[in-house]
């Protein structure tokens, strides 16, 4: 049965209800979560697997204010503009878009909330697991160790991501104690997560089927490898032989896989389909399984237009918010696959016949629904472009994941997908950890392609081509500038486009679109005042 441990929070989440509607305060961090919810081993593994579907919340694009959001909408590949009467929204997408966001943003406070929730949601477990005996909770020293294990290493994916958005933040890993903790200096979080993954990814499980959607040794090395990638700006200090070596433990193997060995799949869908538990590449996911716990993907409302289940045969619209920006789709060459199966443009037609017209119901009302590769008002034939002036099929549309279909298409082909509305959300696949190493081979190289960094660049990029179409690189072709936007165009709508942007030097001093340059210290967004103002201990980033 797909993703069996699903199963295990549907029917155990219940136990957890009192802690989960009890309503967290503002210091998320400092909160009891659970008691005394430890006195055998189904309930041991109901606590272990609580903060995976919390991490739903804040890791993917899933209608609130979580990492993803910052991650990806102060880039410069996607955007949620107004839409004629929608979108507005107080103005909180421009803010993010143009780099004019403040101390008092709620949505940057409910991220903070949302993943120090998720601290708590891994802290109570590891204390009360420890300070339990293997008699009184039905466990093995074995068991005992992996569990523990598992959650200080997504403890510590927590603190990577918080580190990422905000640089500098307290580092809490018991419950309540301090009630007010300091501002750690982001090299010495840096130096903490380090410490803990190094610490537990000998005792953590290998990746395996069983292991799917929990962390591993697998995304252990994920992480590092993010680390090491990024520690030139997290930390001033380069690490890109340990990128290097982190990424080969991966290729290698030496992590475990999802499906047999770790590999590249053969073509560019299977990671992104409602089977994707059977890709070879997923190292760590948020996973579903809506047909056995009624636990469903969350990202609909975020790319979904108003109409979209007549699109794909299914039965969940969305908010008509994040498209392309403009600029991007051109990016991709005409013969490549990924421009035309992982993006959406032109007439919308139903999914049922394959040929009536999706009807847009805003300003194009009773016309056909056609996304459009521009953010104007082409309806009053007006050339301005911008976050204010976009219509109801402004931008180039999210196609990559897919839910599958509740009803057969023309003449029954397809059939109903019995996997509906089970699509996992990578969060580490293998070819996010072959440019990686490639990146970092490049930098050692000033800049210049080596032998290998295209080996393992080509061998990515060539899935997305057919045979006679795919034209592989050159060490004169793949620039550093290349790379980037090799990696726009691989990981779009992923969550990395910010720390690729801050890491080759474009986020702040570079113009796209409507976007002109920021300033250096937007390269961190501010501690919320609506923490400060409840922990005098947190310090504010500079330029705030």
């Amino acid at each position: 049965m797909k993703k069996r441990y699903i199963t295990y929070i549907g029917m155990f989440i219940v136990m957890l209800s009192s802690a989960c509607k009890k309503q967290l305060e503002e210091n998320a961090y400092d909160q009891l979560i659970a008691d005394n919810f430890y006195n055998n081993k189904t309930e041991v593994l109901s606590a272990v697997l609580r903060p995976y579907t919390h991490a739903n919340a804040w890791v993917t694009p899933s209608g609130q204010d979580g990492w993803w959001r910052p991650a990806e909408l102060s880039a410069d590949q996607l955007a949620w503009p107004t839409k004629g009467r929608h979108g507005e929204d107080g103005g909180k997408w421009k803010r993010l878009h143009y780099h004019t966001w403040t101390v008092d943003e709620g949505g940057l406070n409910n991220a903070w909330r949302l993943m120090y929730t998720g601290v708590g949601f891994c802290n109570d477990p590891i204390e009360n697991i420890e300070k339990r005996s293997l008699t009184q909770m039905g466990l093995t020293q074995a068991e005992k160790d992996a569990f523990v294990a598992e959650l200080k290493l997504l403890r510590a994916f927590h603190y990577l991501k918080l580190m990422d958005l905000f640089g500098n933040i307290p580092v809490v890993t018991q419950v309540g104690i301090p009630a007010r903790p300091e501002t750690m200096a982001r090299k010495d979080v840096f130096n903490f997560i380090e410490k803990e993954i190094k610490e537990n990814i000998d005792k953590a499980p290998k990746l395996s089927k069983a292991q799917l959607g929990r962390m591993s040794q697998a995304s252990a090395y994920a992480m590092l490898t993010e680390l090491y990638l990024n520690a030139e700006i997290w930390t001033g200090t380069a690490r890109w032989d340990d990128c290097i070596a982190a990424a080969d433990q991966l290729i290698n193997g030496a992590g475990g896989a999802q499906n047999g060995n770790m590999a590249l799949d053969l073509n560019i869908t299977d990671q992104y389909k409602t089977t994707n538990d059977l890709s070879k590449e997923v190292i760590f996911s948020i996973a579903y399984n809506f047909s056995v716990a009624n636990f469903q993907p969350s990202w609909t409302g975020e790319f979904y237009h108003f109409k979209q289940q007549e699109i794909y045969g299914g039965g969940r619209n969305g908010n008509n918010g994040v498209v392309v920006v403009p600029g991007n789709y051109t990016k991709f060459e005409n013969t490549d696959l990924r421009k035309t199966t992982w993006l959406s443009i032109g007439p919308q037609v139903k999914f049922v016949d394959g040929k009536s017209p999706v009807l847009a119901s805003e300003e194009y009302n009773g016309l056909q629904l056609t996304f459009v590769d521009n953010i104007q008002k082409n309806k009053n034939n007006s050339t301005l472009s911008n976050m204010s002036e976009g219509e109801e099929n402004s931008g180039v549309r999210f196609n990559k994941y897919k839910l599958g279909n509740q009803f057969a298409g023309p003449g029954g082909v397809p059939a109903i997908d019995p996997q509906y509305n089970n699509t996992d959300w990578n969060v580490y696949r293998l070819t996010w950890i072959y440019f990686a190493k490639a990146e970092a081979l490049m930098r050692k190289n000033g800049g210049t392609a080596t032998a290998d960094a295209l080996a393992l660049i080509n061998t990515s990029k060539q899935r997305a081509y057919t045979a006679g179409t795919y034209v592989p690189y050159t060490a004169a072709t793949l620039t550093m500038d290349e790379l980037l936007t090799e990696r726009g165009r691989e990981f779009i709508f992923e969550g990395f486009r910010r720390d690729d942007m801050i890491r080759f030097g474009k986020f702040t001093t570079g113009t796209w679109w409507d976007h002109t340059a920021s300033t250096a210290t937007k390269a961190l967004y501010p501690i919320p005042q609506q923490q400060r103002d409840l922990n005098v201990n947190l310090q504010q980033n500079p330029g705030y």
